[in-house]
């Protein structure tokens, strides 16, 4: 199963524990600066607070389902990737571009059945939720009330339109906020981006940065 964006999922000759493949020598910037942990992470403060839904996910304190809301590159996959990396729990994740019911039900009935025998708790990673129809949405419903599976979903559409009411009572929506300046300046003068900026004759300028066409979440180094 694939996806669309700056992330994949494992393929088959490559498995990951945490369910993403890793990142290639010429990934684009965003991915190979992506934070290893929250103290890394740049920007989105205010979800990061002590005890906010979303810390307490990435932490596994009390893990609450959550719905990341905000415009691309806002940091939803980098989220994902901390909740991913975070132990004592299992990470699925799927692209609501090619997942079905039929993929849904297959990982709620494999956490149940883990979770009676004593397994990890189950995190499931939706992308682009906004795209599963009313009935896949409906599937959800159960499994995340009961906890049978937290769930991390990510969407660029506002859910209180595109998540029906019943699945977004049951989350906790938390919303992106664009890049800022100070967020751009640290992802081009961070040693990852070395390769980059090497081949500028001089350092970026702010208003320079201003004009940055993608937002940035970045790897505090």
């Amino acid at each position: 199963m694939n996806t669309d964006g700056l992330f994949s999922l494992a393929q088959p000759g490559a498995p990951q524990a945490d369910g993403f493949t890793a990142p290639a020598a010429d990934a684009p910037l965003p991915v190979r600066m992506r934070p290893a942990s929250l103290d890394e992470l740049v920007g989105q403060e205010h979800l990061l607070a002590p005890g906010a839904p979303l810390r307490q996910l990435v932490t596994g304190a009390s893990p609450m389902s959550v719905i990341l809301w905000g415009p691309p590159g806002t940091g939803k996959t980098t989220i994902a990737h901390l909740v991913a990396g975070a132990t004592n729990r299992k990470f699925v994740a799927m692209s609501a571009l090619s997942a079905g019911v039929k993929d849904v039900r297959a990982v709620i009935d494999t956490a149940r059945r883990e979770r009676r025998h004593g397994g990890p708790p189950t995190v499931l990673f939706i992308d682009e939720v906004h795209r599963f129809s009313k009935t896949q949405q409906d599937s959800l419903l159960a499994a995340v009330e009961d906890r049978t599976v937290t769930l991390l979903a990510a969407t660029t559409e506002n859910p209180y339109f595109s998540v029906i009411s019943p699945l977004l009572s049951r989350c906790s929506p938390c919303r992106h906020s664009t890049r800022t300046t100070s967020v751009a300046c640290c992802a081009v003068r961070s040693p990852t981006s070395v390769g980059w900026v090497a081949r500028s004759r001089s350092p970026p300028r702010p208003r320079s940065i201003s004009y940055a066409s993608r937002p940035a979440t970045c790897a505090r180094r």
